[in-house]
């Protein structure tokens, strides 16, 4: 049995308890600017778990989980519970009951990103079938998209697109990913037919994360991007003129759709 299982044999293991009784360890490993708002985020945590009885089932079958899951959560500074960080009920066929998985949302992959401190904005949009959407790599800097908003059905979801703008006025790599993009990323969730799933509950949603997270590949989404150009900026400064050398600005944005970034939910692996 793993240490926070034995842990919890001697304590109160119902999970809003667990909740609350790992509420410091929570707050140790969340970036500093949110420690302080980690009583809000515990109390989120626990209404949630009451008004979702199929959450608090999966979440009593194995608390140790719940709490891993609520760990990688905090440790990403995102909120379960909230498109930043879903908490789903998924079901584990060797333990033959369901457990809590954690799938990081749209909101999630873009908070990362702006946290890193490398983007001024992120846009990730979905184009319907009766939006109008030019985009040409090597021309076009960025996604023409268009939307007539007197139509009360702007039709299916055909494309979704996603580019950053980062803090230089540069645009990143443009990700254009059509159905097909889509349903690839799909397959490779085995919940993706379970109707608890967010591909399910939230379809719009699932498609915008996809673009977001394919951004990342080109995108700085970690704090260490921030310390090491923080780092690189005292060393140039230290340098006379002559020693510094000439940076190639960035290419025009270009399409990027398949890139295999693994499982598109993010899900917790054993």
């Amino acid at each position: 049995m793993s240490q926070i299982g034995n842990a919890l044999e001697k304590r109160d293991a119902s999970p809003g308890a667990v909740v609350e009784q790992y509420r410091d360890s929570l707050a140790l490993v969340m970036p500093s600017h949110l420690q302080a708002r980690v009583g809000a985020w515990v109390r989120t945590t626990q209404g949630m778990l009451r008004r979702d009885p199929k959450l608090l089932e999966a979440a009593q079958n194995d608390v140790g989980q719940f709490l891993a899951v609520l760990m990688d959560a905090a440790r990403l500074g995102l909120e379960p519970g909230t498109e930043q960080y879903y908490l789903v009920p998924r079901w584990n066929k060797s333990k033959r009951c369901t457990e809590v998985t954690g799938v990081r949302g749209y909101q999630g992959e873009i908070e990362l990103m702006y946290r890193a401190g490398a983007v001024s904005s992120v846009i990730v949009e979905v184009v319907r079938t009766r939006d109008s959407f030019t985009y040409k790599p090597g021309v076009d800097e960025r996604p023409k998209h268009d939307i007539d908003w007197d139509l009360e059905d702007r039709g299916d979801l055909r494309l979704v697109y996603a580019y950053a703008v980062m803090k230089d006025g540069a645009t990143s790599k443009v990700v254009v990913l059509n159905k097909g993009h889509i349903a690839k990323a799909r397959a490779k969730s085995d919940s993706a037919d379970k109707s608890w799933s967010p591909w399910n509950t939230d379809e719009e949603a699932m498609w915008m994360k996809t673009a977001a997270h394919r951004l990342t590949k080109w995108v700085p989404t970690s704090a260490e991007y921030m310390r090491e150009q923080l780092r690189a900026a005292k060393e140039v400064a230290a340098e006379t003129p002559e020693q510094i050398a000439t940076i190639p600005a960035p290419a025009p944005g270009s399409v990027d759709g398949d890139y295999d970034e693994g499982p598109i939910e993010g899900e917790l692996v054993d």
